[in-house]
Order: C-alpha cells, then sequence, then structure tokens
C-alpha cells in the first residue's frame, strides 16, 4: 500500500511537471530564439558598441526591437518557434525528472511526503536540492537541449533543416560525445541557477504564506486560507527566475558557445566559431571578456531576463495547479 502511494506520488511529480514545462517553453519560446541569436553572435550586439568601435553593419542582430522585426520579416512568424520540438523534447523530460528528484528530495530531508511539510524546510535545503534535481535533469535531457540551441541558432536559408539532420551532423562531424558538448558549463550553471530558483521560490513562498497569516490574523478572517494565491504564486515565479538568471547568465553564454562551435553556420549570421575554441569553462570566460567585454558575457540578457521571469512563473504556476488536479483524479 505505502509502495503504491509513493509511484502514485511519483506520477502525479513527473506529470505535472512535463506539463508545465511543456507550457511554459512554448509560451516563452520567442524570447528564447532572440536570446539565443545574441548569444551565439560573437559581434557586438547592441548600436552603442557598434559605434564606439567605429563598425558599421558589421553585426546581425543589435538589439531586441531589431531582431524581432528581422526574424519575423525573413522568417515568418514560425521562425520564433524554431527548435521548439526539440525543446519540448527536451524541457518534457527535463522538468518531469526535476519536479520528481526535487519531491524526492524534500521528502529525504522532511521526513515527509506531504507537500505542505516542505515549505518548512531551510533555505540551505531548498536549495541544495533544487541543485541537485537541477543536475540529474540536465543529464537526463541535454541531447534535447543541444539540438535546440542549434536549430534555434541558424536563420534562412536553414543549415540544418530538419532534427534529424542537425543529429546526423553532430554525429558525424564530433561523434557520440558531441551531443553533451557543453554539458560540463551547463552542470556548473544548473547547480546555481536551479538552487537559487527552487531556493528563493520557498523563501518567497514562505514569506508569502506568513505574510497572508498575519493578514488574517490581524482582519480576525476565520475562514481566510493562508496558503499562496495564483496571484501571489506567479509573483513568487517571476522573482525567483529573475534572480537566477541574473546572477547565472555569464555561464549560460558560454554553455551555447561550446553547442555550436566549429558547427556550420550561414555566413550572413556572423563569425563561425571554429571547433574547439575554447580549452575548458575559464578559458572560454576568459576569451570572451577579452574579445568582446563585460558586454560579451551578458548577450542576450534582455531577452532572456524578460523570458525567464514568465517562464519560471508559468511553470511554477502549472506545476501546483497541475499536480493539483492529478492528485484530485487519482484520490
Amino acid at each position: 500500500m505505502e509502495e503504491s502511494g509513493k509511484l502514485k506520488r511519483a506520477f502525479i511529480h513527473s506529470t505535472a511537471g512535463a506539463i508545465a514545462g511543456a507550457i511554459s517553453r512554448t509560451v516563452t519560446s520567442p524570447l528564447d530564439v532572440i536570446k539565443i541569436r545574441f548569444q551565439v553572435q560573437l559581434e557586438p550586439t547592441t548600436s552603442w558598441t557598434l559605434l564606439s568601435e567605429n563598425m558599421y553593419m558589421s553585426s546581425k542582430y543589435t538589439g531586441m526591437f531589431q531582431a524581432t522585426k528581422d526574424i519575423f520579416r525573413e522568417e515568418g512568424l514560425p521562425g520564433f518557434w524554431r527548435g521548439n520540438v526539440p525543446a519540448l523534447l527536451m524541457v518534457m523530460p527535463y522538468t518531469a525528472i526535476q519536479f520528481t528528484v526535487l519531491h524526492k528530495l524534500k521528502t529525504l530531508a522532511a521526513g515527509s511526503s506531504k507537500t505542505e511539510n516542505h515549505i518548512n524546510l531551510s533555505p540551505y535545503l531548498s536549495y541544495m536540492s533544487g541543485g541537485l534535481a537541477g543536475c540529474a535533469a540536465t543529464i537526463g535531457s541535454y541531447p534535447f537541449d543541444l539540438l535546440r540551441t542549434i536549430l534555434a541558432s541558424q536563420g534562412e536559408p536553414k543549415v540544418y533543416p530538419t532534427m534529424r539532420s542537425a543529429f546526423v551532423d553532430i554525429v558525424r562531424t564530433r561523434g557520440f560525445r558531441g551531443l553533451y558538448a557543453g554539458l560540463s558549463p551547463t552542470l556548473i550553471e544548473i547547480v546555481p541557477y536551479a538552487g537559487i530558483q527552487f531556493g528563493t521560490f520557498d523563501t518567497f513562498k514562505r514569506w508569502t504564506r506568513a505574510w497572508n497569516q498575519s493578514r488574517s490574523s490581524s482582519t480576525s478572517s476565520t475562514g481566510t486560507v493562508d496558503s499562496p494565491s495564483s496571484i501571489q504564486l506567479f509573483l513568487c515565479g517571476i522573482a525567483s527566475g529573475t534572480c537566477a538568471k541574473l546572477v547565472c547568465h555569464p555561464l549560460d553564454v558560454v554553455k551555447k558557445r561550446f553547442q555550436i562551435e566549429g558547427l556550420q553556420r550561414h555566413p550572413k549570421y556572423g563569425a563561425r566559431l571554429k571547433n574547439r575554441a575554447y580549452k575548458n569553462v575559464f578559458d572560454a570566460l576568459g576569451q570572451i571578456l577579452q574579445s568582446e567585454g563585460w558586454a560579451g558575457l551578458y548577450k542576450g540578457i534582455v531577452p532572456s531576463t524578460v523570458k525567464a521571469a514568465p517562464a519560471s512563473a508559468v511553470t511554477f504556476v502549472v506545476y501546483e495547479y497541475a499536480s493539483d488536479w492529478l492528485e484530485s483524479i487519482l484520490s
């Protein structure tokens, strides 16, 4: 009976996580495509940098609004969902693994499988659980993340018309290890990113619950529910996603560079990154800093931050509602 209950909880958390990830990824795909275009562009991504270095018309994308117009003009509306299929194939197992592992770790830490008891975990345990869950999810879904980056970074004409053609070329030129190119910076990034995201979400959620309790006691309301509302969960998700993205963005840029190095790229989208351009994560950070300045480490930060907030919020809200819905129909 107890084993059956554990299997049911695992099913609920993995399914709710997959649903939340799929919806969040589809909704925010346009911002993700713009972010990736900026991150893989070796040339400056702002008009101000071009002018300060006396460069003229040498960058494909020089601003978020300009990039949006160019992508729409050259590729149409579908261009904003380029790479969404491998993104969904990546994000569904990713979020399913992440939330399942996260719930298991919190259950071990709290000594209870009930979600309402996890809110009382210390911030340190929340951060550690989030980081470890992120690592497990990354390893399990990484090849799809790589394919998503490659397909989203190309414009028109396409170098890789399908996900299969990209997969075949990567295996042919890099071998099967190539499907995990950039895994090291990804794991270095995902530990603080997932830790900060889940840790701050739990912290904000705990503060919101305490605020609701103080409000209900001050108004002497007996029927007030102290649990955060959907709007409060949404705001907690926005805050946690923004904090995580601002801290970890440079490592995300490095990850994208490792993913596309040595692969084909149409000349009109800028210089192509040669194979084995970087020895390791620290070498990549140093080279980007030397050749592109601090701005290079924060390429795509505007669409990335704009995307991270709603993506995190949608993920958490959908997950909470999906898990409650699954709980109700399976009870």
